[in-house]
């Protein structure tokens, strides 16, 4: 046996020998026992499934490289063999180890081609035993590898690296097929497969044999190099790029597919586990496995980043031995295939993993959308809408940056351990002293990385209020500045910024020592590593220092990465917790289509009762809440199929809240519903969408034009549709602020009957409107033939109108159903009659029918029919589209972001990263003078002297980081600051007009998204910027002064360089401008949903509004997806020319080393300087770029806030100082008032005078739409006047600053607006009344014992004050007024909302309490005015008649009196 042993391995020892496992036991055990077995199995299995046929179809691109593997790895093997034949012929001597596993390994091959060829392929080569050993198989490479890179042969080990590459990836790929046959079953060989489709431009088709168009191998070429993208940048070139310039989406990242695999895994986590499900885990089931494939796709590229180091390493061992063979070419231009190959590895696996992460990215927004339109406000209730706003805009993005960090966990790491294993073999153990400095790191970073955590959580409560307030400030912004209260909010809004910033600059703070520990720590490692190397006796020469150079240099990207990496861990995984925790949320129902189906509590026959309510006690609590307070209680009701149902009651009586739970808004504690057929609601604040009328009207149905104008008209719409410019075409602000109080009440009633439903929940729609206008449509729509079959609730406090021609009447009374019966019931008639006792009545009952129809037609005859537009107007182009600019961004931009920075703290940060890096320089040439002295034996100094200097480069290059890392996280933080404060300063100056044209979503973007990049990613990606910048900057500087041909190569390098910029920048910008563009519907449309779900889920058009959204999230998708092949189409043809560089300078090292050029390129320390700096070009170059044009791109958000700065603002300032007891007497005066909304529209006021004297009580009436509004509007300067004079006491308000205006006059607004906050700070903000007089105020605005009963002043408001009903909030709002005691004070139908007999106890109290004071009261309610001294009537901003109001009644042929008739009805 030994003499055998002997004969096969000659001149090798049989296991081990000096450097690990022997070339004889690699041979034999390792190569051809592992060959052995392979075959055997393939033996074995192929004989087992003889019989059993292959009906599955493999895809093409499977079958090319089930052929093309084995035979790439036959020819190795053939060629292996002709060499040591060759050899042989020339009398070398051969061991019978080589010649064994040289034929095993042709054998095995061959065996392989065979199987591969037969019908039983998958089944052999795919079983489960043969895929595990292939696995283990490649494991047992790595000691040949070993041996082979210890070897001299450059062409041995690219031969053998290469035959292993094939090797892993046949087993790759029998891997991938077998999990996907094992988790699609045989469709997915039936179908193409998605690596198929991946090399597939659209609407190509796949054939079994061949491909149409380019072929598989043209369009593999073209998906490597991106070529898709190329018509999309010859038009960026020529024109600004529009949406329809975009790449087209592959069909697997439809934002609709990608929202049905996520949901679909998160129901199968709600179901296993039921009380804490783990949306990370959904994701993981969704998209664990691709993301697997990448991870092998990674492990390659990381491994093939150390082939440049160990070339390297060869390179200048062969320059130092002054050696004229040709490896050194081979060796030279081997590292630039190296780097081309790694640059298509790079570039496909960032592509791949992009892809990913916008297919995470949909389906995130879309679930949260999804459940946004599925949960009721009850469930919705512990999450403000800031902070649901915050869950789109900010966690979705945080969850998505998983995809990198998840990788680079485990990928940093193991870059660090290989750079540290090859690292030993260059300096032995001297390394461990770099290890020791990591070591000492590690709970540092740990105890940062927690701070950093906590700071997160914090910083992510506060933004989540912040961007609540925000939209609070810029939804009531009309309101506040009628209240003059802007300036108060902003100062509320800066504090909670300032608590966000303090956790912001923790972050920031903690990552600069992250960035100083992780940029400094190369440099330590190099002084210590090469310091303790010295010490143990060893001496430095050129190949040790530049090859660990070169490993240093790759340990800089994944140690300054790491702390990055645990960062973006941390977020996501507060923002997953945060997402799961509303994603598990009861929902009303769900179901494949999001289709709304009926809910029915117990299987009874109740016949032709279309709502029947048990027992029903519900709260506006969630299911999580233990604790809360029944809204109703023990409500029992029945309603009949066509039944008018008229629920009334006083202000909080629960007549909204019992809307509500007929459509499960709240949450039923106890008790059932039953509800039978379609609803239509229309809620008491009408809910409208940004968009056309029609669209609005219409709401996802098809249009029937008969029937649409049978709605606009039983409206009263069909007038106004026709003043207005484009009809029903024209736009819609967002919530309608182009449209009067009345025009939106009727839109929306106009979309509930359109809808054709059998149950309609009307919350009080004739309130705002006029009395004319509510008698028509009482009669038309309510009561007319298109409802008259339809179940009809209306809660109402119309008492008069609607309550005497119901079916059946419920009368709530504080949560309790007090009474129910039909009108004529004793009980209900004593109601009705205790209520209306103090309601106005001029007309006796008598005759009554007779003098409807005559309003009626009177009504659709008269003048008075014709509703003029008011406030604002309407105009098809009233919304401003979104501007973008076109071309580079202005260096302006990055002026004005260097100003908000500070220049100083500009200029140091710049200077402290040009010394840093001069410093890093100039530690390496001095260790490449260190080597060459030491080397050519004149060393005139000790080591010690050298070891010295090379502490001061890394003393001072520590410190100057130090300072660069915190100038630069103090220069962030001073900017986002500055950005913010300036940005809301400037728009609580703009004008109303601005907000009305602009959606508060355009802005909320700016004030969310924008200024989260300012805070966060801009100083981020800066950093990177400058830190390349001045990389790059060194590199050319030391490589021109190693190599002086290296300057040759600078000008055509540069001028490529340049061409390529500047042909990838002009896309890219406008890449990202879109990107922008296309990102404010999405806020936009999730904004508008948020506040209109309870009337989509009633309307069930949840599958209309999450197409809509789909459709924002798919253009979105594809602006994102372009942008990406834009980046790596560049990235790719960078890190090409990077390699040409590479090339080139280890070319030039050769020739020089041969004496071919008339120049000297060096010492051998200069020229491993030279290759070293050249090596990392492949990546900085690409890095340089990448994050040059990143900055570029997220500096656009800088400029979209920028365009902000430039709004119109107010004329705040004004000639007249007034005195502290202005307005004494409250006189006002219009003289020859006009005012325009815009100049393009008709005048909302035309030619108005009239005075009101001080002290007097004057009532405005007039139709819906008449310029009523307008009158405030003028008073309080919301809009400028184009003609005529107000003034006021004397004085002309023109010339009074703005805010002192507002603040000297009361108003109680149309819409009622309380914040979230306390109610105390709600009604007295400023802090400036007793808590007594605040009591007094309320008693007599009939709500004290509501307060009381919530638990006082100290009471949390909640947002939009939803507390409270609507009424209570317009009694708040008066008392608000009350107790500001102006002697001017404006009521804007702040009556329209409460009962009759709370409005009268109102109207005493503002008789008694406003004695001197001047109210003007704007009011459909003629009851309201009929106390006044004086009344205005407007009609189409003209006012047509003024008066005593008693006097006017008696004149049957006034306008008033026609008023007072209708109003009777």
């Amino acid at each position: 046996m030994m003499e055998l042993m002997k004969r096969i391995c000659p001149d090798s020892p049989y296991v081990w020998n000096q450097e690990g496992v022997s070339e004889c036991f690699d041979n034999l055990v390792l190569g051809l026992g592992v060959n052995i077995v392979t075959v055997v199995i393939v033996a074995v299995l192929g004989i087992t499934t003889r019989h059993q046929k292959e009906r599955r179809r493999i895809p093409l691109s499977a079958k090319i490289l089930f052929y093309l593997l084995p035979t790439i790895g036959l020819c190795f093997a053939f060629l292996d063999m002709a060499v040591l034949i060759r050899r042989r012929l020339n009398a070398y001597p051969i061991a019978y180890h080589e010649w064994l596993f040289s034929f095993s390994q042709f054998s095995f091959w061959a065996i392989v081609i065979l199987v591969a060829t037969s019908e039983t392929r998958l089944v052999v080569l795919c079983n489960r035993v043969l895929c595990f050993w292939w696995i283990a198989k490649l494991f047992l490479l790595i000691p040949r590898l070993q041996i082979v890179f210890s070897s001299p042969g450059v062409l041995r080990w690219l031969k053998e690296s290469c035959v292993a590459i094939t090797d892993m990836l046949f087993g790759i790929l029998i891997n991938i097929i077998r999990i996907k046959w094992a988790a699609h079953g045989s469709s997915y060989f039936l179908n193409s497969s998605s690596m198929e489709e991946s090399l597939l431009p659209c609407k190509m088709e796949v054939k079994e044999d061949c491909l149409t168009d380019l072929g598989i191998v043209g369009n593999v070429w073209r998906l490597m190099t991106f070529k898709s993208i190329d018509p999309v940048m010859q038009r960026g070139m020529k024109k600004q790029l529009d949406f329809e310039d975009l790449l087209q989406l592959p069909s697997d990242m439809d934002p609709l597919f990608c929202h049905n695999i996520l949901l679909s895994c998160w129901n199968a986590q709600r179901t296993n586990t039921v009380t804490h499900p783990s949306l990370f885990k959904a994701i993981y089931s969704a998209y664990g496995w691709p993301y697997f494939c990448l991870g092998l796709l990674k492990v390659l590229n990381d491994c093939l980043g150390f082939a440049g180091p160990i070339l390297l390493n060869k390179l200048i061992h062969f320059l130092q031995k002054g050696s004229r063979e040709a490896n050194g070419y081979f060796l030279a231009i081997s590292l630039g295939l190296i780097s081309v190959l790694k640059s298509f590895l790079d570039t496909q696996y960032t592509l791949h993993l992009s892809k990913l992460r916008l297919k995470l990215r949909s389906s995130i927004s879309t679930v949260i959308y999804r459940k946004c339109l599925c949960v009721s406000l009850a469930e919705r209730s512990p999450f403000s809408e800031g902070e649901i706003q915050t869950f789109m805009s900010i966690d979705a993005d945080r969850i998505v940056n998983l995809c990198n960090s998840v990788h680079d966990m485990w990928s940093l790491p193991l870059q660090i351990g290989i750079a540290l294993f090859l690292l030993y073999q260059q300096v032995k153990f001297a390394f461990l002293s770099g290890v020791a400095i990591i070591i000492l790191l590690i709970p540092v970073n740990k105890w940062i990385a927690n701070r950093i955590a906590n700071a997160t959580k914090n910083m992510m409560e506060q933004k989540d209020e912040r961007i609540g307030k925000t939209a609070e400030l810029l939804t009531y912004i009309r309101t506040l500045k009628m209240y003059g209260w802007e300036l108060l909010f902003a100062k509320w809004l800066m504090k909670t910024r300032s608590s966000e910033v303090a956790y912001l600059s923790t972050r920031k703070y903690l990552d600069a020592w992250c960035v100083f520990f992780w940029a400094t720590t190369p440099t330590l490692f190099s002084l210590f590593t090469f310091g303790l190397y010295t010490m143990l006796g060893h001496q430095l020469d050129a190949a040790t220092v530049f090859t660990c150079l070169a490993l240093f240099n790759n340990l800089i990207s994944p140690l300054n990465s790491f702390p990055w990496v645990i960062n973006g861990l941390i977020d996501a995984a507060i923002s997953t917790r945060r997402l799961s925790k509303y994603l598990f949320c009861y929902e009303i129902e769900t179901g494949p289509s999001l289709s709304f189906l009926s809910l029915s509590d117990e299987k009874l026959d109740y016949g032709d009762t279309t709502v029947v309510l048990r027992d029903a006690s519900c709260t506006w609590s969630s299911s999580n809440e233990e604790e809360f307070d029944l809204v109703l209680k023990h409500i029992n009701l029945c309603v009949p199929k066509g039944f008018l149902v008229a629920v009334i009651g006083e202000v909080g009586s629960g007549k909204s809240s019992l809307l509500n739970l007929i459509l499960r808004e709240m949450r039923l504690v106890n008790g059932s519903i039953y509800s039978s057929g379609t609803t239509a609601y229309v809620p008491q604040v009408p809910w409208l969408l940004s968009g056309t009328i029609r669209e609005n009207i219409l709401f996802g149905k098809d249009y029937d034009h008969k029937r649409y104008s049978e709605i606009l008209q039983a409206c009263a719409l069909d007038l106004d549709i026709s003043l207005m410019i484009g009809g029903d075409m024209a736009y819609i602000g967002e919530k309608g602020v182009n449209l009067s109080g009345g025009q939106r009440a009727r839109l929306a009633l106009a979309r509930a009957i359109y809808q054709g439903s059998n149950i309609y929940l009307l919350d009080d729609v004739l309130s705002a409107v006029d009395a004319h206008v509510a008698c028509s449509i009482l009669q038309n729509a309510i009561l007319g033939t298109l409802l008259n079959q339809k179940t009809r609730i209306l809660c109402t406090h119309n008492i008069q109108q609607a309550i005497s021609l119901a079916d059946m009447v419920v009368v709530m009374d504080k949560g309790h159903m007090k009474c129910v019966g039909s009108p004529s019931d004793p009980s209900v008639a004593s109601y009705i009659s205790f209520l209306s006792v103090n309601d106005f009545n001029t007309f006796s009952e008598e005759g009554k029918k007779e003098k409807i129809s005559n309003v009626i037609e009177e009504t659709l005859e008269k003048d008075l029919d014709v509703d003029c537009i008011s406030s604002s107007s309407q105009a098809q182009d009233i919304i401003e589209v979104e501007t973008r600019k076109d071309g580079r961004v202005e260096p302006t931009v990055y002026k004005n972001y260097a100003a908000f920075s500070g220049w100083f703290i500009t200029i140091l940060t710049c200077l402290s990263a040009i010394l840093m890096q001069a410093t890093r320089n100039g530690n390496d040439l001095w260790l490449s003078f260190w080597v060459d002295t030491t080397g050519s034996n004149q060393n005139k100094y000790s080591t010690t002297f050298y070891l010295i200097i090379l502490c001061v480069f890394c003393l001072v290059n520590s410190c100057l980081t130090l300072v660069r890392a915190f100038a630069f996280a103090f220069g962030g933080l001073r900017a986002a600051v500055r950005v913010h404060d300036k940005l809301i300063q400037i728009l609580i100056n703009a004008p109303v007009s601005f907000f009305d044209q602009t959606p508060s979503g355009r802005i909320l973007n700016r004030l969310s998204s924008d200024l989260y990049t300012i805070d966060d990613s801009l100083p981020f990606i800066l950093n990177i910027l400058l830190a390349n910048f001045v990389g790059l900057l060194g590199i050319a500087v030391v490589l021109s002064y190693v190599q002086v041909v290296f300057m040759l190569l600078l000008l055509p390098f540069w001028y490529i360089y340049r061409k390529l910029q500047f042909y990838y920048r002009s896309t890219s910008r406008e890449l990202r401008r879109l990107d922008s563009v296309s990102r404010s519907p999405l806020y936009a449309s999730f904004t508008e949903t948020l506040n209109g779900s309870p009337t989509i889920r009633a309307f069930k058009s949840l599958d209309h509004f999450f197409f809509r959204f789909t459709q924002h999230m798919l253009l979105y998708q594809r602006t994102s997806y372009t942008e990406i092949f834009a980046s790596l189409w560049l990235s790719l043809r960078l890190q090409l020319l990077a390699a040409c560089i590479v090339s080139f300078v280890a070319v030039m090292a050769i020739v020089g080393s041969h004496g071919l050029l008339p120049v000297s390129l060096g010492t051998p320390g200069l020229v491993g300087l030279a290759l070293s700096y050249a090596s990392p070009i492949v990546s900085l170059l690409g890095s340089f770029l990448t994050s040059f044009t990143e900055t570029e791109k997220e500096m656009v958000s800088v400029e979209r806030v920028l365009q902000y700065m430039d709004i119109p603002q107010e004329e705040l300032m004004g000639e007249n100082s007034l005195d502290p007891t202005w307005p004494l007497h409250g006189e006002i005066q219009f003289q020859n008032v006009t005012l325009r909304y815009m100049p393009s529209l008709p005048p909302a006021l035309r030619d108005v005078s009239f005075t009101v004297a001080g002290g007097t009580q004057v009532g405005i009436v007039g139709r819906t739409g008449a310029g009523k509004s307008s009158i405030l509007n003028a008073v309080f300067r919301l809009n400028p006047i184009c003609g005529g004079r107000i003034i006021v006491d004397g004085i002309n308000i023109a010339g009074v600053p703005v805010r002192d205006l507002r603040s000297r006059i009361a108003v109680v607004p149309q819409s009622p607006f309380l914040f979230e906050g306390s109610l105390r700070a709600n009604l007295d903000p400023f802090q400036v009344t007793s808590d007594d007089k605040i009591w007094n105020t309320l008693e007599k605005c009939c709500v004290r014992e509501e307060v009381e009963a919530a638990g006082g002043l100290d009471i949390h408001v909640q947002e939009s004050g939803t507390s409270f009903s609507v009424g209570q909030r317009q009694l708040l709002c008066l008392a608000r007024a009350l107790l500001k005691s102006s002697k001017v004070l404006f009521l804007d139908e702040c009556t329209a909302n409460v009962d009759s007999q709370t409005a009268s106890k109102l109207q005493k109290v503002i008789v008694t309490e406003c004695r001197s004071t001047t109210v003007i009261t704007i009011a459909h309610r003629i009851s309201t005015v009929l106390i006044m001294d004086n009344i205005l009537i407007l009609d189409q901003g003209i006012l047509v008649e003024q008066g005593n109001p008693h006097i006017l009644l008696q004149n049957e042929s006034s306008r008033f009196f026609s008023f007072a008739r209708a109003s009777t009805m």
